[in-house]
C-alpha cells in the first residue's frame, strides 16, 4: 500500500491547483439517484469538479441532490445518439468518464460509441458493463458487483483473459474485493461486510474516477480506489454499525486520504 499512498502523495503535490474534473452518464426513474452518489464520492476524493449528465426526466432530481454537482441533462428518457453527441461535448471539459450506474435501457450502440469516441479514461459500471463489451476497452476501468461479470465471464472464459485480449482493467466487488489487470489478480486489503449496502458500487466508481482524472494509471487507480473505499467503509462502520449508508462511507473519504 505505500506504493500507491506515495502515488497518491505525488499526484496532490503535482496538481497545484487543478485536480481534475470528472463528468458522469447515469440514471433513469428507477435509480435516480445513482449518478449523484458517483458525483459526490469523486469531489469528496479531490477532484475540482463533477458533471452529470442525466435525462431530462430525473435532472431536477440529480440537481437538486448538492449544489456542489453541476448537472445537465439530454432529451428523451433513453440514452441514445444524440445522448452521445452530448458526452462527447461534456467529456471536452471532463478528464474523466463514469458511465453506467443506473443507466437503464441505453441503447448498445450508444454505450459503445460513447466509449470508443471519447479520449479520457472511462470506468464502466453497472448496467454499461454488458453492452460495454463490444468497445475499445483498452483506456477503461470495469467495476462490476454482483451478476454484473457474468458477460465477461461468459464471453472470455476468465476475467484473466479478459484483460490480457482487451486491456481493460476490472474491480471486481464482493466479499473481497479484487482487481484484475494484465491477466493478473490482486487482492484489496480492506473492507467490512456493511459494504454490500446500496450505492456503495457507485461510490466505488466515483472514487476511482476521480483517481483517474488526477492523472493516476488505471491499475493504481483501481487499487487505490479499492482500497480507499474499503477503509472508509471501515470508519464509517465503527461509528454507525451495522446501519452504515453510503452516504456516511463518502463523508469518510478524507478522512481516509488523509
Amino acid at each position: 500500500m505505500g506504493r500507491l499512498q506515495r502515488t497518491l502523495s505525488n499526484i496532490s503535490e503535482e496538481s497545484g491547483e487543478d485536480s481534475g474534473r470528472v463528468a458522469v452518464v447515469g440514471g433513469s426513474i428507477d435509480y435516480p439517484n445513482q449518478p449523484a452518489i458517483v458525483g459526490m464520492a469523486a469531489l469528496r476524493t479531490g477532484s475540482d469538479h463533477v458533471r452529470t449528465l442525466v435525462s431530462e426526466n430525473i435532472y431536477e432530481i440529480v440537481a437538486s441532490h448538492s449544489p456542489n454537482l453541476l448537472a445537465s441533462y439530454y432529451a428523451g428518457e433513453r440514452f441514445d445518439d444524440d445522448a452521445v453527441e452530448q458526452t462527447y461535448n461534456v467529456c471536452e471539459w471532463a478528464d474523466a468518464l463514469v458511465i453506467g450506474p443506473g443507466l437503464v435501457d441505453a441503447e448498445t450502440e450508444a454505450v459503445c460509441e460513447t466509449i470508443d469516441g471519447v479520449d479520457v479514461p472511462v470506468v464502466i459500471d453497472a448496467l454499461a458493463i454488458e453492452p460495454a463489451l463490444s468497445a475499445d476497452l483498452s483506456n477503461a476501468i470495469l467495476t462490476p458487483s454482483g451478476s454484473e461479470d457474468d458477460p465477461i465471464h461468459e464471453a472470455y472464459g476468465s476475467f484473466e483473459t479478459f484483460t490480457e485480449e482487451t486491456g481493460a482493467v476490472i474491480t471486481l466487488t464482493g466479499g473481497v474485493d479484487e482487481i484484475v489487470a494484465d491477466g493478473e489478480r490482486l487482492h484489496n486489503e480492506t473492507g467490512t461486510s456493511a459494504l454490500t449496502v446500496a450505492g456503495t458500487g457507485d461510490t466505488l466508481a466515483g472514487i476511482t474516477a476521480s483517481l483517474l482524472g488526477q492523472g493516476m494509471e488505471r491499475t493504481e487507480a483501481a487499487e487505490l480506489g479499492a482500497w480507499i473505499l474499503g477503509k472508509s467503509g471501515e470508519l464509517a462502520t465503527a461509528e454507525f454499525g451495522p446501519g452504515v449508508l453510503a452516504t456516511d462511507v463518502i463523508d469518510r473519504i478524507p478522512d481516509t486520504i488523509r
